[in-house]
């Protein structure tokens, strides 16, 4: 049995393999690897300007992007997807010329290419560990989202009183779909400015604080909006509708946070009331996870023309002002889900999970996701207790679908599963359930943000500072979960009260404690592997315990 349950591990494998390097191509290579032209400068700040075009649905602006030099190197790939298209980039040269004065000279680059949606720019300001800047001037009319967010692009929606509002979406599209940027996860800006420019009868909302507001005298005004603290490139989100404001401060682990609302204008009651969550879950995210990652630059819920996403400081909100998942009800089907705002949860989760730690690559998501989706048991565990935790996190297993790997491909820009969220979840409970010391369990959350503060990271990284904190070696877990489609089989016989059992359909040396009833309404634990192991029961026939996401198979 473990021979073939290798081999049919191996197969699968190379099958998936060949699948997955079959339809990738040229342009996902771009896009997903770090390349010659990605490795050697490093961003440190964008600073977007960018006017949105009602009447033509366009948009058109530039962005300053400022890096440091790493090493040697001259061909810079800047990303910006189609139909939008760069008009010119420079170089900004800075030199002193009074103190605390800078004189700025901008130049024409050399030159620069096309390949789909990357251009490669030749450059001259390449000295090592210099801050150089480059300024790309665009415009077109980017691709819309048709299904935001799952599709990606940006959403020219009205709200109910047919006002224009708009917003984009673009996680694992990539930010590139409205400008231009490095479009890779594992560089974020160290800082980031926003400026939008749209009719004055709306309020741009954007990342961070707001800087300004300037009336432009033709009908359009700018909010300036800033991020002090790394970004995501694909949390730097843009929200124009007519937006009013009401806040609270909240007294968090870090002192005062800023906690800001910006809805539509006939909303403002039933956000008051709806909002009342976020509070709640900034106490029980703390409680888990830390202090919230970015106090500097505030907390945000903003209406938003789709369901929701986990944009930085200003998380769109999109989920009607009720409880639950966007009218679809309780996703665990067991009432718990139905005792909170799904969005408020679930996008704020990700402050911690996705954009304080941010995967290096799209395929390593489950970082992102698995968590977020943890975020929603812990949340009811802080409010209800464990037994309704519990109750919530198996509930979800119904949705898991077990197709492809969690884990997807590296270097093309392609994501895993969508299991990444509820197996990711369930997987996150199972290593809970051996650790078995719950205070550990919550160190390790708070460690892991922590450590890895403002930071990228991969797969292997989060593993190994789990494994290396709970003084565990979980590496054959995370290796079943997020790497095949198998849930591990305990395979069992009882003779004369004896039991008799191992592991199946699992990953070569699987040897995952599980905990089973060997008492009268008491679990304990047991150790298999894949071959089988011997022990007194006194039941008739094995209880598992259902945290542990297994499944159960009586062979004779």
């Amino acid at each position: 049995m473990r021979k073939r349950s290798a081999f049919i591990i191996f197969i699968f494998f190379i099958f998936y393999s060949s699948i997955s390097l079959g339809q990738f191509t040229h342009a996902d290579s771009l896009r997903g690897s770090y390349g010659p032209a990605r490795s050697w400068w490093d961003v440190t700040k964008y600073d977007l300007h960018v006017k949105f075009n009602l009447e033509d649905s366009s948009i058109s602006g530039w962005n300053i992007i400022t890096f440091k030099v790493l090493k040697k190197g001259n061909l810079m790939q800047i990303d910006l997807q189609e139909p939008l298209v760069i008009d010119s980039i420079f170089e900004i040269n800075e030199t002193p010329s009074e103190p605390k004065r800078t004189a700025y000279k901008k130049e024409k680059v050399k030159s620069y290419y096309k390949d789909g949606n990357a251009y490669f720019v030749s450059t001259t300001n390449n000295n090592l560990q210099t801050t150089n800047k480059l300024i790309v001037y665009y415009h077109g009319k980017p691709h819309v989202a048709k299904n935001a967010p799952w599709d990606g692009g940006i959403v020219w929606a009205r709200d109910k009183n047919k006002n224009p509002l708009i917003s984009i979406a673009c996680e694992g599209l990539g930010a590139s779909v409205w400008y231009p940027c490095k479009d890779h996860q594992s560089d974020e800006p160290d800082s980031a400015e926003l400026h939008i420019t749209a009719p004055s009868e709306l309020v741009s909302v954007g990342n961070g604080r707001l800087r300004s507001k300037i009336d432009n005298k033709d009908g359009t005004s700018t909010y300036s909006w800033a991020v002090v603290n790394p970004i995501n490139n694909y949390c730097i989100i843009p929200y124009i509708g007519k937006y009013v404001n009401f806040n609270e401060v909240y007294k968090g682990e870090k002192g005062n946070l800023d906690m800001n609302y910006w809805v539509l204008d006939y909303n403002l009651e039933k956000a008051k009331k709806q909002f009342t969550d976020a509070p709640k879950m900034m106490k029980a995210f703390e409680y888990w996870f830390g202090p919230y990652p970015f106090y500097e630059d505030g907390y945000k819920l903003v209406d938003a023309p789709h369901p929701g996403m986990e944009h930085q400081s200003a998380i769109a909100y999109g989920n009607s002002y009720q409880n639950g998942y966007y009218g679809r009800g309780d996703l665990s089907g067991t009432g718990w889900g139905m005792k909170w705002d799904f969005i408020i949860v679930h996008e704020s989760g990700h402050e911690w999970f996705g954009n304080n730690i941010t995967s290096k690559d799209i395929a390593d998501m489950w970082i992102h996701e698995s968590f977020a989706n943890y975020s929603e048991t812990l949340f009811t565990e802080y409010y209800y207790g464990k037994k309704a935790a519990s109750e919530y996190v198996i509930g979800i297993r119904k949705r898991i679908v077990n197709d492809i790997p969690i884990i997807g491909p590296y270097g093309v820009n392609k994501e895993g599963s969508s299991d990444m969220y509820y197996k990711g979840g369930n997987m996150l409970h199972t290593i809970r359930q051996i650790i078995n010391n719950d205070e550990k369990f919550r160190m390790i959350l708070r460690g892991l943000n922590k450590t890895f503060y403002h930071k990228t990271v991969t797969s292997k990284q989060v593993e190994d500072y789990i494994n290396k904190n709970s003084g565990i070696d979980f590496s054959k877990v995370f290796d079943q979960y997020l790497r095949t489609i198998m849930i591990p089989t305990l395979e069992y016989k009882i003779q004369k009260r004896n039991l008799f059992y191992r592991w199946t359909n699992c990953v070569k040396g699987f040897n995952m404690p599980v905990k089973i009833m060997l008492l009268k309404n008491q679990y304990s634990f047991i150790y298999p592997t894949e071959i089988f192991k011997q022990i007194k029961i006194n039941d008739k026939d094995l209880k598992a315990d259902d945290n542990f996401y297994i499944k159960t198979n009586k062979v004779n």
